[in-house]
């Protein structure tokens, strides 16, 4: 009796809720509240609610109300700024805000009554969101078949990656990750990243084929290709994932070496070349989808205003170093065709930028799909596209007559007319089509206006009667052709069908038919040991089982042959006795000496082609111990490193390496800057100041944790007494030149007392007790 009545008093509490949140909906009136019309737009909405929010802001405004004001001002905005609510809102008189409070409420409701008579509890207390029903709609959103996969994501795969999480009912696993999936998503999905979600209770076929046989599996696809994500999922494992999905030459790093010739190269690429200055020092991953989402028709530089090296270029384009500035070069180099410059550049932004700068301003038409494009077939009579057609012969420099025609399109650039041009000798038959019979035309170029009718290749043109040479006569004649084409575009009375384009950025057959293999022995392997691994299994262990019973009777068959060769050869007393005499010294002075037998240390070169193995992608845990030397220092310092590390070798986590301050001073010098006075002191009156000496430094990298710890050289007795003897000027100026060069004036001996601490230091590393430089990536090593 008494669990009835606590039902009932339960029930009366909701309902008097609902009846008092009904009201106060009635009541609350945003138009009212902001003062504005039911037909005001969004400016004017916007407007009124700055004015009313500074007015009763509880900060300025100390009347007791204003609190309830403001939060009232705040509420009313809130609906009409979001156009959903507001329709909402006209249609019915509220906003919304109490459907998923009625829904939870009622469901509350009976899920009581559904239990009342058993456990008088509420199912809350036992929802476990074990059924994707009851989960977040947040998956149903991303959900994936295998039809809409095939069709639609693996084509889009090749403008955008996509990040697809594998799921099922009852997965404890899946419920851990769901918080870090829906942060993770919210922000991939913003830069441009596809998301999907795949139910393996639903969709076994599409789990099979991506080869996911257990969930959660998270897994990423980019030009068709899957790749598994196998770290902790947390936030910066998932970003990284994603970035190491794209390609490594998206976007190429720009400093004043190498801005002239990455600008100039708009000719041979035949694409604009837009440019990004921040002061990050890694590429944002925002560009960087942006560059893969449009590599066919821009390439993408980054300049990083940090960098010493950035100065000229900075200052050359007028770039302000406190905000993003993207810039879009065309044909003219020196000055960019379009500029962006904000503090929070938004994906939206970006795009409509790079859509207004996708081509250039007259394009050389490479390819029918080019052509297709820059010279769409006309729809209607409404919707006219011409395009003016400069043939010309290929020259490295630019020529007389492109730089007019090129300086007639920037002044002539109008919606309707296209200007491009077409190499003659390489599109023989294209070019042939447009020109009149005769040796007029022979070796010069000319310039035809044509419009496009169906896809076949129909087109009408006109072709001037003179070869076009740049003059003013030619701009003049062109120029009454294209307002001549406004009023009667029965000018183009010459009809013809043009052939398709051959692709003159493609690859040769040899090369296509090597990447199509390539790709197609990748897809079988992918496909035996991704898919139909498991099936594999058997014939696996079948081939290893008789591969090691072959290579067992090989061996014992081989120590069978040595042991019956000595029975039947035995060796005499006279050669075992001068043996032994010979190896007694030997194990007398080895046993004697400190070191033990294994007499070397393995120490590889740090260049380009071993930095991503041995330091950017060194396993967790693991350490690289670089030794800083020059060529002429490089046999005395190698020989003191080995002696001094040799007692730590038996870690496998340690890895010795060294690195040629010759080659590569720049990133050290890059590295250093993250170490407090880490470079040395130069003598003021050296002449080589500049010249900083780093041979014998020795650095301890974390790859994975991005830190290195610093070992100094110790300074050696000649270089205490140069910087003793300062007193005398001409004493200090003469060894300020054997200074300049410090490996070439000391002797192998002095080189080697840098390094009579390093064992010291690396015990003090083995134990953690070194101080630690963080950096937030790796640099290039260029």
């Amino acid at each position: 009796m008494e669990v009835k009545k606590l039902s009932i008093s339960w029930q009366f509490l909701i309902v008097l809720v609902l009846i008092l949140q009904i009201l106060s909906a009635l009541d609350f009136d945003p138009y009212r509240v902001l003062g504005v019309s039911r037909t005001a737009s969004q400016a004017d909405i916007k407007k009124a609610y700055k004015k009313l929010a500074r007015e009763w802001h509880p900060d300025k405004n100390r009347d007791p109300g204003a609190e309830d004001k403001f939060i009232q001002i705040s509420k009313a905005y809130e609906i009409l700024s979001n156009e959903e609510r507001r329709l909402h809102y006209d249609q019915f008189g509220d906003a919304g805000e109490n459907q998923g409070y009625q829904k939870q409420q009622q469901q509350r409701e009976y899920h009581f009554h559904h239990f009342h008579e058993n456990f008088y509890f509420d199912e809350s207390f036992f929802n476990f969101p074990f059924n994707s029903e009851r989960r977040d709609s947040i998956d149903e959103k991303y959900l994936l078949h295998f039809s809409h996969y095939v069709n639609e994501v693996v084509p889009d795969s090749f403008k955008k990656p996509y990040l697809i999480k594998v799921t099922s009912d009852w997965c404890f696993s899946c419920i851990h990750i769901e918080p870090v999936w829906k942060e993770v998503v919210q922000e991939l999905e913003g830069l441009g990243v596809g998301i999907g979600v795949v139910h393996a209770g639903y969709e076994r076929r599409l789990a099979h084929h991506l080869g996911a046989h257990s969930t959660p599996s998270i897994l990423g696809i980019i030009n068709g290709k899957v790749s598994f994500f196998h770290n902790a999922v947390v936030r910066e494992n998932l970003r990284q994932f994603v970035e190491s999905l794209l390609p490594g030459n998206l976007v190429e790093k720009v400093t004043n070496k190498n801005y002239v010739r990455f600008l100039s190269g708009w000719q041979q690429e035949n694409k604009p070349h837009i440019l990004l200055f921040d002061q990050m020092f890694v590429v944002p991953l925002l560009y960087k989808l942006v560059a893969f989402a449009h590599k066919d028709y821009l390439s993408f530089g980054y300049v990083y205003m940090g960098l010493r090296g950035a100065e000229e270029i900075t200052r050359q384009y007028n770039i302000n170093i406190y905000a993003p500035t993207l810039l879009a070069f065309k044909e003219n180099t020196n000055k960019p065709a379009d500029v962006i410059q904000a503090r929070n550049m938004k994906k939206q932004v970006i795009d409509d930028f790079i859509a207004q700068n996708k081509y250039l301003l007259a394009a050389r038409l490479t390819s029918q799909k080019l052509f297709h494009e820059l010279c769409p077939v006309k729809r209607s009579h409404r919707q006219r596209k011409y395009c003016v057609v400069l043939l010309t012969a290929e020259a490295t420099k630019l020529s007389k007559p492109f730089e007019v025609f090129l300086s007639f399109a920037l002044a002539n650039t109008q919606d309707t007319v296209r200007f491009v041009h077409v190499y003659s000798d390489r599109q023989q038959a294209f070019a042939s089509t447009l020109l009149p019979d005769g040796e007029a035309f022979r070796g010069k170029a000319a310039v035809s206006i044509l419009e496009r009718r169906n896809t076949a290749g129909r087109v009408v043109y006109k072709t001037l009667e003179d070869p076009w040479t740049g003059s003013e006569s030619d701009k003049f004649i062109l120029l009454g052709y294209l307002d001549q084409l406004r009023k009667d575009p029965a000018l183009l009375s010459s009809e013809a069908v043009l052939p398709d384009l051959t692709d003159e950025l493609a690859p040769l057959f040899l090369l296509r038919w090597l990447y199509t293999a390539s790709d197609y022995i990748s897809d079988c392997w992918e496909s035996i040991f991704r898919n139909n691994w498991r099936e594999m299994i058997p014939l696996l262990s079948l081939i290893f089982s008789a591969l090691f019973i072959l290579f067992g009777t090989v061996i014992i068959q081989a120590f069978s042959d040595s042991k019956d060769e000595r029975e039947s050869n035995p060796p005499d007393k006279e050669e075992v006795q001068e043996k032994a005499g010979e190896t007694e010294p030997s194990l007398t002075k080895e046993s004697s000496s400190k070191f033990p037998k294994k007499g070397f240390v393995e120490v590889t070169e740090l260049t380009d082609m071993t930095y991503t193995s041995n330091l950017v992608r060194l396993r967790p845990g693991h350490m690289n111990v670089v030794l800083i030397l020059s060529n002429s220092t490089k046999t005395s310092l190698l020989q003191k490193f080995a002696l001094e590390v040799y007692t730590f070798t038996g870690s496998s986590c340690l890895h010795f390496s060294f690195l040629s301050i010759d080659k590569h001073r720049g990133w050290l010098e890059c590295l250093l800057e993250f170490a407090q006075d880490a470079a040395p002191i130069p003598n003021q009156y050296d002449k080589h100041f500049m010249e900083r000496d780093y041979t014998g430094y020795v650095l301890a990298l974390n790859g994975h944790k991005k830190y290195f710890c610093l070992f100094k050289p110790q300074k050696t007795v000649e270089e205490e007494e140069a910087m003793g003897s300062c007193n005398d000027l001409d004493a200090s100026l003469h060894r300020g030149e054997s200074r300049g060069k410090p490996s070439s004036g000391l002797g192998p001996k002095p080189i080697k007392e840098k390094l009579s601490k390093l064992s010291l230091w690396m015990e003090r590393l083995l134990e953690g007790s070194l101080q630690r430089f963080y950096i937030p990536s790796w640099p290039a090593l260029d």
